[in-house]
Protein backbone atom coordinates (compact mmCIF):
# COMPACT_ATOMS: atom_id res chain seq x y z
CA UNK A 1 0.00 0.00 0.00
CA UNK A 2 1.36 3.43 -0.92
CA UNK A 3 1.31 6.45 1.36
CA UNK A 4 -1.67 8.06 -0.38
CA UNK A 5 -3.80 4.98 0.12
CA UNK A 6 -2.81 4.70 3.80
CA UNK A 7 -3.64 8.37 4.28
CA UNK A 8 -7.03 7.76 2.69
CA UNK A 9 -7.73 4.86 5.06
CA UNK A 10 -6.82 6.99 8.07
CA UNK A 11 -9.00 9.89 6.97
CA UNK A 12 -11.90 7.59 6.11
CA UNK A 13 -11.84 6.03 9.58
CA UNK A 14 -11.89 9.48 11.20
CA UNK A 15 -14.77 10.63 8.99
CA UNK A 16 -16.72 7.44 9.75
CA UNK A 17 -16.24 7.95 13.49
CA UNK A 18 -17.23 11.61 13.34
CA UNK A 19 -20.32 11.16 11.19
CA UNK A 20 -21.65 7.96 12.78
CA UNK A 21 -21.49 9.66 16.19
CA UNK A 22 -24.29 11.96 15.00
CA UNK A 23 -26.25 9.40 12.99
CA UNK A 24 -24.74 10.10 9.58
CA UNK A 25 -23.22 7.66 7.11
CA UNK A 26 -20.48 10.09 6.08
CA UNK A 27 -20.73 9.89 2.28
CA UNK A 28 -19.98 13.59 1.79
CA UNK A 29 -16.84 13.19 3.89
CA UNK A 30 -15.79 10.03 2.04
CA UNK A 31 -16.23 11.80 -1.28
CA UNK A 32 -14.06 14.68 -0.10
CA UNK A 33 -11.33 12.34 1.19
CA UNK A 34 -11.26 10.36 -2.07
CA UNK A 35 -11.01 13.59 -4.06
CA UNK A 36 -8.01 14.71 -2.01
CA UNK A 37 -6.06 11.49 -2.59
CA UNK A 38 -6.88 11.40 -6.29
CA UNK A 39 -9.52 8.67 -6.61
CA UNK A 40 -11.18 8.86 -10.02
CA UNK A 41 -14.57 10.64 -9.90
CA UNK A 42 -16.21 7.70 -11.69
CA UNK A 43 -15.33 5.47 -8.72
CA UNK A 44 -16.27 7.91 -5.97
CA UNK A 45 -20.07 7.79 -6.04
CA UNK A 46 -20.46 4.01 -5.77
CA UNK A 47 -17.61 3.69 -3.26
CA UNK A 48 -19.06 6.35 -0.95
CA UNK A 49 -22.50 4.73 -1.01
CA UNK A 50 -21.02 1.33 -0.21
CA UNK A 51 -19.22 2.80 2.81
CA UNK A 52 -22.40 4.66 3.74
CA UNK A 53 -24.33 1.40 4.01
CA UNK A 54 -22.09 -0.14 6.65
CA UNK A 55 -21.54 2.98 8.74
CA UNK A 56 -25.16 4.18 8.72
CA UNK A 57 -26.38 0.69 9.69
CA UNK A 58 -24.06 0.50 12.68
CA UNK A 59 -24.93 4.05 13.63
CA UNK A 60 -28.65 3.25 13.48
CA UNK A 61 -28.21 0.14 15.62
CA UNK A 62 -26.35 2.13 18.24
CA UNK A 63 -29.05 4.78 18.54
CA UNK A 64 -31.84 2.19 18.24
CA UNK A 65 -30.49 0.14 21.12
CA UNK A 66 -30.24 3.32 23.18
CA UNK A 67 -33.97 3.87 22.59
CA UNK A 68 -33.87 6.94 20.37
CA UNK A 69 -35.49 5.60 17.17
CA UNK A 70 -39.13 6.53 16.51
CA UNK A 71 -40.84 4.87 13.54
CA UNK A 72 -43.47 7.61 13.27
CA UNK A 73 -40.67 10.12 12.60
CA UNK A 74 -39.04 7.90 9.99
CA UNK A 75 -41.70 6.56 7.66
CA UNK A 76 -43.14 9.85 6.23
CA UNK A 77 -39.70 10.72 4.83
CA UNK A 78 -38.76 7.21 3.71
CA UNK A 79 -41.92 6.42 1.73
CA UNK A 80 -41.12 9.02 -0.93
CA UNK A 81 -37.33 9.04 -0.62
CA UNK A 82 -36.67 5.37 -1.45
CA UNK A 83 -38.14 5.31 -4.99
CA UNK A 84 -36.75 8.74 -5.83
CA UNK A 85 -33.28 7.78 -4.56
CA UNK A 86 -33.43 4.90 -7.02
CA UNK A 87 -34.40 7.32 -9.81
CA UNK A 88 -31.55 9.66 -8.82
CA UNK A 89 -29.12 6.75 -8.90
CA UNK A 90 -29.90 6.21 -12.58
CA UNK A 91 -28.96 9.82 -13.43
CA UNK A 92 -25.52 11.08 -14.44
CA UNK A 93 -24.25 14.58 -13.61
CA UNK A 94 -21.16 16.39 -14.86
CA UNK A 95 -18.33 16.67 -12.32
CA UNK A 96 -18.78 20.44 -11.91
CA UNK A 97 -22.53 20.28 -11.33
CA UNK A 98 -22.09 17.29 -9.03
CA UNK A 99 -19.66 19.11 -6.72
CA UNK A 100 -21.71 22.31 -6.70
CA UNK A 101 -24.91 20.51 -5.68
CA UNK A 102 -23.12 18.57 -2.95
CA UNK A 103 -21.34 21.67 -1.60
CA UNK A 104 -24.62 23.59 -1.58
CA UNK A 105 -26.38 20.83 0.35
CA UNK A 106 -23.64 20.86 2.96
CA UNK A 107 -23.68 24.66 3.29
CA UNK A 108 -27.44 24.65 3.83
CA UNK A 109 -27.02 21.92 6.43
CA UNK A 110 -24.39 23.90 8.32
CA UNK A 111 -26.52 27.06 8.37
CA UNK A 112 -29.60 25.23 9.61
CA UNK A 113 -27.69 23.29 12.23
CA UNK A 114 -26.00 26.39 13.65
CA UNK A 115 -29.34 28.17 13.80
CA UNK A 116 -30.73 25.26 15.81
CA UNK A 117 -28.00 25.08 18.46
CA UNK A 118 -30.06 26.41 21.38
CA UNK A 119 -33.49 25.08 20.44
CA UNK A 120 -33.73 21.75 22.26
CA UNK A 121 -36.47 22.68 24.74
CA UNK A 122 -40.17 21.85 24.49
CA UNK A 123 -42.24 19.11 22.89
CA UNK A 124 -41.65 17.84 19.38
CA UNK A 125 -43.99 19.04 16.65
CA UNK A 126 -45.89 16.50 14.57
CA UNK A 127 -44.49 15.91 11.08
CA UNK A 128 -47.23 16.87 8.57
CA UNK A 129 -47.67 14.04 6.07
CA UNK A 130 -47.32 16.32 3.06
CA UNK A 131 -44.13 17.84 4.48
CA UNK A 132 -42.58 14.45 5.20
CA UNK A 133 -43.40 13.09 1.75
CA UNK A 134 -42.28 16.23 -0.10
CA UNK A 135 -39.02 16.77 1.76
CA UNK A 136 -38.25 13.05 1.79
CA UNK A 137 -38.79 12.82 -1.97
CA UNK A 138 -36.59 15.82 -2.78
CA UNK A 139 -33.83 14.66 -0.46
CA UNK A 140 -34.06 11.12 -1.83
CA UNK A 141 -33.69 12.34 -5.42
CA UNK A 142 -30.67 14.48 -4.52
CA UNK A 143 -29.20 11.58 -2.56
CA UNK A 144 -29.33 9.23 -5.52
CA UNK A 145 -27.98 11.86 -7.90
CA UNK A 146 -24.90 12.80 -5.91
CA UNK A 147 -24.20 9.58 -3.99
CA UNK A 148 -25.04 10.49 -0.41
CA UNK A 149 -27.67 9.18 1.97
CA UNK A 150 -29.38 12.52 2.57
CA UNK A 151 -28.80 12.81 6.30
CA UNK A 152 -26.88 16.06 5.93
CA UNK A 153 -30.11 17.65 4.69
CA UNK A 154 -32.70 15.70 6.69
CA UNK A 155 -31.03 16.19 10.11
CA UNK A 156 -30.95 19.99 10.16
CA UNK A 157 -34.43 20.12 8.58
CA UNK A 158 -35.89 17.99 11.40
CA UNK A 159 -34.12 20.08 14.02
CA UNK A 160 -35.12 23.39 12.46
CA UNK A 161 -38.77 22.35 12.30
CA UNK A 162 -38.60 20.91 15.85
CA UNK A 163 -39.85 17.54 14.61
CA UNK A 164 -37.35 15.69 16.83
CA UNK A 165 -34.61 16.11 19.44
CA UNK A 166 -30.98 15.71 18.45
CA UNK A 167 -30.49 12.01 19.23
CA UNK A 168 -33.92 11.11 17.85
CA UNK A 169 -32.92 12.90 14.68
CA UNK A 170 -29.64 10.98 14.59
CA UNK A 171 -31.47 7.65 14.85
CA UNK A 172 -33.97 8.51 12.10
CA UNK A 173 -31.27 9.97 9.85
CA UNK A 174 -29.08 6.89 10.16
CA UNK A 175 -31.81 4.55 8.89
CA UNK A 176 -32.88 7.12 6.28
CA UNK A 177 -29.31 7.20 4.99
CA UNK A 178 -29.12 3.41 4.89
CA UNK A 179 -32.30 2.91 2.84
CA UNK A 180 -31.48 5.77 0.46
CA UNK A 181 -27.93 4.53 -0.07
CA UNK A 182 -29.24 1.04 -0.81
CA UNK A 183 -31.86 2.39 -3.22
CA UNK A 184 -29.36 4.69 -4.95
CA UNK A 185 -26.87 1.86 -5.37
CA UNK A 186 -29.58 -0.34 -6.86
CA UNK A 187 -30.36 2.43 -9.35
CA UNK A 188 -26.69 2.57 -10.33
CA UNK A 189 -26.61 -1.21 -10.62
CA UNK A 190 -29.62 -1.25 -12.96
CA UNK A 191 -27.92 1.42 -15.06
CA UNK A 192 -24.68 -0.58 -15.09
CA UNK A 193 -22.62 2.31 -13.75
CA UNK A 194 -21.21 0.79 -10.55
CA UNK A 195 -17.42 0.69 -10.56
CA UNK A 196 -15.49 -0.17 -7.44
CA UNK A 197 -11.74 0.13 -6.78
CA UNK A 198 -9.75 -3.05 -6.21
CA UNK A 199 -8.89 -2.15 -2.60
CA UNK A 200 -12.43 -1.19 -1.62
CA UNK A 201 -12.53 -3.92 1.04
CA UNK A 202 -9.87 -2.07 3.05
CA UNK A 203 -11.78 1.20 2.83
CA UNK A 204 -15.01 -0.51 3.91
CA UNK A 205 -13.19 -2.22 6.80
CA UNK A 206 -11.79 1.01 8.26
CA UNK A 207 -15.11 2.82 7.90
CA UNK A 208 -16.90 -0.03 9.69
CA UNK A 209 -14.42 0.17 12.56
CA UNK A 210 -14.70 3.95 12.76
CA UNK A 211 -18.48 3.72 12.49
CA UNK A 212 -18.73 1.17 15.30
CA UNK A 213 -16.78 3.37 17.70
CA UNK A 214 -18.59 6.52 16.57
CA UNK A 215 -22.07 5.04 16.99
CA UNK A 216 -21.18 3.81 20.48
CA UNK A 217 -19.77 7.12 21.68
CA UNK A 218 -22.49 9.14 19.95
CA UNK A 219 -25.40 7.18 21.40
CA UNK A 220 -23.93 6.44 24.85
CA UNK A 221 -21.16 8.87 25.79
CA UNK A 222 -21.23 12.25 24.04
CA UNK A 223 -23.43 14.95 25.51
CA UNK A 224 -25.73 17.08 23.35
CA UNK A 225 -23.43 20.12 22.94
CA UNK A 226 -20.61 17.80 21.88
CA UNK A 227 -22.85 16.19 19.27
CA UNK A 228 -23.86 19.55 17.86
CA UNK A 229 -20.31 20.78 17.47
CA UNK A 230 -19.06 17.49 16.07
CA UNK A 231 -21.73 17.54 13.39
CA UNK A 232 -21.10 21.19 12.52
CA UNK A 233 -17.34 20.60 12.38
CA UNK A 234 -17.73 17.55 10.18
CA UNK A 235 -19.95 19.38 7.72
CA UNK A 236 -17.61 22.38 7.55
CA UNK A 237 -14.62 20.13 6.82
CA UNK A 238 -16.50 18.19 4.15
CA UNK A 239 -17.73 21.36 2.44
CA UNK A 240 -14.28 22.99 2.47
CA UNK A 241 -12.70 19.91 0.93
CA UNK A 242 -15.27 19.77 -1.84
CA UNK A 243 -14.89 23.47 -2.68
CA UNK A 244 -11.10 23.61 -2.61
CA UNK A 245 -10.19 20.24 -4.14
Amino acid sequence: MDSNFLLMLLLLSIVAFLYSSVGHGGASGYLAVMAIVGVSPILMKSSALMMNLAVSLFSFLGFYRAGFFKLKLFWPFAVASIPLAYLGGTMTLSDSIYKKILALCILISIARLLYQFKQEEGENREVPLWAGLTSGGVIGLLSGMIGIGGGIVLSPLMLLMKWAKLKETAAVSALFIFVNSLSGLYGQLMKGSIQLPANLQWAIAVTIIGGLFGSYFGSQKFNLPTLRYLLALGLVIACAKLIFT
